[in-house]
């Protein structure tokens, strides 16, 4: 079943992406050798683990921040000219997500959390696997590690499954394609022609359209991993029902809230160097998510994805 589950995932991502699946091949094929490296070399367990994550940070960057860096840094600053439409680098779909996977798989192999896999098909199928490839949720390898080796595949599991993937079609399909409708035809209008009770609808259509649009998918990823046995943490718990600013983010894409937590908030010493220290490091963790969520906002995560299906 797990080399049916890869094959199928490498199929589905090399459908979207062709020549780019080799960027996905090789996330997981350094992160592979990483984790075996600080298992197999003790006493170079730092070096290997930076080289681990500058590797991934590496691929992040360029794919995501190279057309950002060059047009609006270098060409602002009259340093090189402007890149054009053909020069300009092709950002993999869902590449901020399985770079992260890769370096949760590393940090917890370093931090003795988990420990390495010697089956490359396993950690292969960690960051490939398809129904959370493209849009989370962020996934950690401790969290599936025994799913992957031994797991159960029933009926009330797919019932389950099929349940929850429906339900997040629902709010992808009806609710967030119906509020994105309403809430570009607001935006749309001149701002002679809107009135401040306008503004504030298309603002709350707008709100809900990223709600429903990404928990829908998180559900439909939640949904078809129960299917194939797999158990996922929840990624949104009703984020609006929050009543402060801190309890909605922690409600809104928990596996993200949790991995700048856990991989860097905690290692800085978020709250352990008084209180300046501790404004400064949450300045400085919001700044990181809002840059990560930067980068055409990942083509809008999916929609470029079907996009290229169209063209296939």
């Amino acid at each position: 079943m797990n080399m049916v589950l890869f094959v199928m995932s490498l199929l589905f991502y090399f459908w979207g992406e062709k020549a780019y699946a080799l960027v996905i091949l090789f996330c997981i094929l350094s992160n592979y050798f990483t984790a075996l490296g600080m298992d197999r070399f003790p006493n170079q367990r730092n070096l290997i683990l930076f080289v681990g994550v500058l590797l991934n940070l590496s691929l992040l960057a360029y794919f995501k921040y190279y057309n950002f860096f060059i047009n609006e840094i270098l060409f602002e600053w009259g340093l090189c000219p402007r890149l054009s439409e053909q020069e300009m680098v092709h950002l993999p779909l869902g590449i901020s997500f399985f770079t992260f996977q890769g370096l949760t798989y590393v940090v917890d192999v370093y931090r003795r959390e988990t420990k390495s896999s010697q089956n490359l098909m396993h950690v292969g199928l960690y960051i490939l696997y398809f129904p959370q490839l493209i849009a989370g949720p962020i996934v950690r390898y401790a969290d599936v590690d025994a799913q992957i080796e031994q797991r159960e595949i029933n009926a009330e599991g797919i019932r389950l499954g099929v349940r929850r993937f429906i339900i997040g079609l629902a709010k992808k399909i009806i609710l967030a394609n119906s509020l994105g409708r309403i809430s570009d035809e607001i935006f749309a209008l001149g701002i002679t022609d809107m009135h401040a009770s306008l503004i504030w609808f298309g603002a709350i259509a707008f709100a809900y359209q990223i709600y429903y649009d990404f928990s829908g998918y998180s559900d439909m990823a939640i949904g078809m991993a129960r299917i194939m046995g797999f158990h996922f943490h929840e990624n949104f718990n009703f984020p609006f029902f929050s009543t402060s600013f801190s309890e909605l983010w922690r409600r809104w894409h928990i596996s993200l809230t949790d991995f700048f937590r856990n991989y860097v908030y905690i290692p800085i010493r978020g709250n352990q160097k008084g209180v300046f220290r501790t404004y400064l490091h949450l300045f400085f963790v919001f700044a990181l998510t809002g840059f990560w969520h930067w980068g055409f906002m990942e083509l809008f995560v999916v929609g470029d994805f079907y996009r290229n299906f169209s063209h296939a």
